[in-house]
């Protein structure tokens, strides 16, 4: 078929399975739009695992409904196999195809979401079950950063990711923070070229949020963003259930508002430099 009879998403899906061909030895490529995002999402529809940036850390991924992908990813991390791993989307729009929403009360995923937020949900039989096998949740992120969002589209299915270290490990805000993992990648996506200095809060990966239960939230991880997240549940009168673990103080303190800040004004750098 000629590229006037194909639509925009197949010419570019083509136009990265001939590039995949010619792909470095270094493996390594640059976020720097759609065409690197088609082969980011080529790539894994061949079972390959890479590792991209989010709205938070650094993550690898693979599709979540490839079995083999999911035992990959497991293998890179040397993670416990009974360690469940959470699924990536394009959209808010797309969780319900993957997950249980309709006790949740209207408009609160679009409040916390595109964002540094996993939403912990029951999950549908859509996913495969060699997905967190004998698990009936799922976590699910819908990253505010349009790489990730765009490979999504392409594949349109969801891709398992999880971060890029060796579990355990500390969380990684730049490729050459996980150098060790290179060999066993088949795709590094550098954001950025320069590694440099980052504020440690932005290691802390996102807020987990348990809403498996009808009317209430427990969180999970206190992530980036965690108070503000708070608010927005409560906002919505959901019951907050304590762990039993004692949880850090819900008032904001100087360190919250300072990386609230620092979010705001990375923002707005990021779109300056894209214009």
């Amino acid at each position: 078929m000629d590229q006037i009879h194909m639509g925009p998403v197949k010419i570019h899906l083509n136009n990265a399975k001939e590039m995949i061909k010619y792909l470095p030895r270094g493996k390594q490529w640059f976020c720097g739009g759609i065409r690197s995002a088609a082969i980011a999402a080529e790539l894994l529809k061949a079972g390959k695992i890479i590792a991209l940036p989010t709205d938070t850390i650094y993550g690898i991924a693979g599709l979540a409904q490839n079995e083999e992908s999911i035992s990959k990813l497991y293998e890179i991390k040397q993670r416990d196999s009974n360690k469940p791993l959470a699924i990536c989307l394009s959209e808010p729009d797309e969780i319900v195809n993957w997950a249980h929403t309709q006790d949740l009360p209207e408009g609160l995923i679009n409040a916390l979401l595109p964002g540094p937020t996993t939403l912990i949900l029951k999950k549908k039989d859509s996913l495969k079950e060699y997905l967190n096998p004998g698990i009936t949740n799922i976590g699910v992120r819908v990253p505010k950063h349009k790489f990730v969002t765009d490979v999504v589209k392409f594949l349109r299915e969801p891709i398992a990711l999880t971060s890029a270290n060796v579990s355990n490990a500390r969380s990684t805000l730049h490729p050459t923070e996980f150098e060790e993992l290179w060999p066993k990648l088949d795709g590094i996506f550098f954001e950025k070229m320069e590694n440099k200095s980052y504020s440690n809060s932005w290691r802390r990966g996102s807020t987990i949020v348990d809403l498996s239960v009808a009317g209430e939230f427990r969180i999970v991880r206190r992530g980036i963003s965690c108070d503000k997240t708070i608010r927005t549940l409560k906002r919505f009168n959901l019951n907050h259930i304590k762990n039993v673990k004692k949880e850090e103080p819900e008032k904001e303190d100087n360190a919250e508002l300072k990386e609230e800040n620092s979010e705001s004004n990375d923002e707005k750098a990021e779109l300056k430099a894209q214009l």
